[in-house]
């Protein structure tokens, strides 16, 4: 069984599930996968897929973990009973073979969106694992342990105390036991400059701290749960306050491209919000808006931080971290590079919610490689309210998108 504990998933799924609770619980929601690794074929392991999703859909919280949770204060007592009683149903998910792409298959998840939050991250894994074990039957650790420990040295290499990194590789990681001893060599290799995981499991079994604010389906659904779509990213961060009240400080910046961000972005947010966290297109470049944007605001960029968290390297986090060095903080989460380098190609997987209350919802992504199969008439409108310069965004999802 490759999901063991319903904790194996990123923070943001629960604080995000959280918001869902008390503010838009009877959100009914549509995701879908999508591998944008050409000629990858998942359809042989379908039926391995079901099975493991099953057994996911047979876990429940356990008083310990239950416990654990409670520890901390963003939590609130209601979510937490909640959770007592939580386990995912697989009736609100659905996998066969895609009918448009030969070789691709087709999961879709539909349902209540505080009942199929917690699916996207094991799934990912689920996907991610049961390929690799089917076409890397004899994983090549020695290799994998070589590459870990070199970025470990690298790490290490740093003199700054300042440099940070986390892990946040679950959804794409190459096992559930990679991902443990990749995040107990970290822990041990570079001590306080590993400031924890995305992880909720790993967290609490190496006594890390769990990390992570809001995710993109967040403010995807605030498009549809919001009043207007143009208010749809000020009404999340909103929202967001209200339910938070100063924690979990960090917003993400990239939903509807960089510069819509920061026209929503105002001082009362500049001033609320920790800081952003970047996850796609140019980061330097992002970086650099950012640190313009908080000077326009007449607020210090060194007081506020930029979470880097796209496709990083370790080699990459240091060349941000000292560019960015003495003009704003930074943190990086660092995920596949972690959790699936092994000496082969991971793949790229995502699930994201296409749809919000019956109506389409979508991420437009500052690196056009990242398109999603997103409703187009739909991607036009939300380009035009939200002032983004059109690009190609991906291809219709057919009939039911319409």
């Amino acid at each position: 069984m490759i999901i063991e504990s319903l904790l194996d998933t990123d923070l943001y799924k629960f604080t995000m599930m959280q918001v869902v609770l008390h503010h838009f619980p009877g959100a009914h929601v549509e995701y879908r996968f999508k591998c944008r690794t050409p000629g990858v074929d998942l359809t042989p392991y379908i039926g391995e897929i079901e099975r493991e999703i099953q057994a996911l859909c047979g876990l429940h919280f356990s008083q310990r973990e239950l416990d654990y949770l409670r520890r901390w204060r963003f939590f609130k007592s209601d979510f937490i009973d909640l959770l007592t009683l939580f386990h995912l149903d697989d009736r609100f998910v659905s996998l066969r073979p895609s009918p448009l792409e030969m070789g691709e298959i087709d999961i879709a998840i539909d349902g209540p969106w505080l009942h199929t939050i917690l699916f996207e991250v094991p799934l990912l894994a689920i996907v991610s694992e049961v390929y690799f074990r089917n076409t890397q039957q004899r994983p090549n650790f020695t290799e994998g342990r070589r590459r870990l420990q070199t970025k470990i040295e690298q790490i290490n290499s740093v003199p700054d105390p300042q440099f940070r990194v986390a892990d946040y590789g679950t959804r794409r990681r190459f096992s559930h036991a990679w991902q443990d001893e990749v995040v107990h060599s970290l822990r041990d290799g570079i001590g306080t400059k590993f400031v924890g995981t995305s992880n909720v499991h790993f967290a609490f079994k190496h006594e890390l701290t769990p990390l992570g604010t809001m995710a993109h389906e967040y403010l995807q659904a605030c498009q549809a749960v919001g009043p207007r779509l143009r208010d749809s990213q000020v009404f999340a961060f909103n929202t967001w306050a209200r339910e938070y009240r100063g924690d979990l400080g960090i917003a993400l910046s990239d939903v509807c491209g960089m510069d819509a961000f920061l026209r929503d972005f105002d001082l009362f947010f500049c001033k609320l919000f920790d800081g952003v966290r970047h996850d796609s297109g140019d980061p330097f470049e992002w970086g650099e808006k950012l640190i313009a944007h908080y000077r326009k605001m007449r607020i210090d960029p060194r007081t506020k931080v930029a979470v880097f968290s796209d496709s990083l390297s370790v080699p990459l986090a240091i060349e941000l971290f000292e560019y960015f060095k003495g003009r704003i903080q930074t943190a990086f989460g660092i995920g596949t590079n972690l959790t699936n380098d092994l000496g082969h190609e991971p793949i790229q997987i995502v699930v994201k919610m296409t749809r919000c209350n019956g109506q389409p919802v979508a991420k437009i992504s500052d690196e056009p490689s990242k398109a999603m199969d997103y409703d187009p008439s739909y991607v036009a409108y939300l380009r035009k309210v939200f002032q983004v310069p059109d690009e190609p965004v991906g291809i219709s999802l057919g009939p039911e998108a319409e």
